[in-house]
């Protein structure tokens, strides 16, 4: 996993797009939960909306619509937006309950006080406007309502992922992109929430071996932000990496590990 940097070391970046096309990955973008459906996190929000006694939820970055469908037995109303129309097709086919709205989350096109809770999962560093979602967020939310905030971040050392290690500047673009627990909770105060508080809610350990790296659903291009964001060139330059190291280790009759460990966490706050 890429290391701490000194002060004045130059990190050459890659080229990059500017953003992944979603509607484009679609149709294979839940292949990543075969692997492992992050349960714990579903749990997370089942137990949610249990104690807020949340009748009306909203998620915003709702893809696929993974989570839509694990808590639609436990609301009465639940509500998906996505600014992907790709995405919301997905999630239109697997989710009959759930109400789906194309939009940003910057600019929610909700009513004020129309939810007892809005979350995310995985999702906030793709918005254009991450701190507006959080004002927005505390609008939509009726007086005692829950705003959840769910993902990882790069900044967290214990995290390790090999994909790091292998493509140039998918570290350094994260950084970029993913926000630290504490700008988030620094955003929900100034938006006025209160008894925010933030746990741990999964720990994935799912270390490759060897050759079975190359089968890994998450080392596919279109398959997480981080590859998808690649040229084609850059990408193809990091699966030599992978591939060399390999020969180079089998050669030593040595088993190569591909370390991904990682933490979700949880940050709450309410209205």
């Amino acid at each position: 996993m890429s290391d701490y940097k000194p002060p004045g070391f130059c990190v050459t970046m890659p080229p990059t797009k500017k953003h992944v096309d979603y509607n484009r990955i679609a149709p294979t973008y839940d292949r990543r939960y075969a692997a492992n459906r992050l349960d714990g996190v579903e749990r997370a929000l089942l137990d949610l909306i249990q104690e807020c006694g949340a009748q009306r939820v909203l998620e915003v970055g709702c893809g696929t619509g993974r989570w839509l469908t694990g808590i639609e037995s436990a609301a009465r109303d639940v509500y998906g937006l996505d600014l992907s129309t790709g995405m919301l097709r997905q999630a239109r086919s697997q989710s009959a309950r759930s109400y789906l709205t194309c939009g940003r989350g910057g600019r929610l096109p909700f009513r004020n006080q129309s939810f007892a809770l809005v979350f995310c999962v995985n999702a906030l560093h793709h918005f254009d406007q991450p701190q507006s979602f959080i004002s927005e967020a505390r609008r939509l939310l009726k007086p005692g309502g829950t705003l959840a905030i769910l993902g990882q971040v790069p900044q967290d050392r214990r995290n390790r992922w090999f994909v790091y290690d292998y493509f140039d500047g998918t570290f350094e673009t994260d950084l970029s992109r993913f926000q630290t627990w504490g700008t988030v909770t620094d955003w929900m105060i100034l938006a006025g929430f209160e008894q925010i508080q933030w746990q741990p809610v999964q720990r994935i350990s799912n270390h490759k071996y060897g050759r079975e790296v190359l089968n890994d659903p998450f080392l596919q291009k279109d398959a997480v932000s981080q590859l998808a964001l690649l040229s084609d060139q850059a990408y193809a330059e990091g699966m030599q990496r992978i591939e060399a190291d390999l020969s180079d280790a089998e050669a030593r009759g040595e088993t190569l590990v591909f370390a991904a460990e990682f933490r979700l966490d949880i940050l709450i706050g309410n209205k």
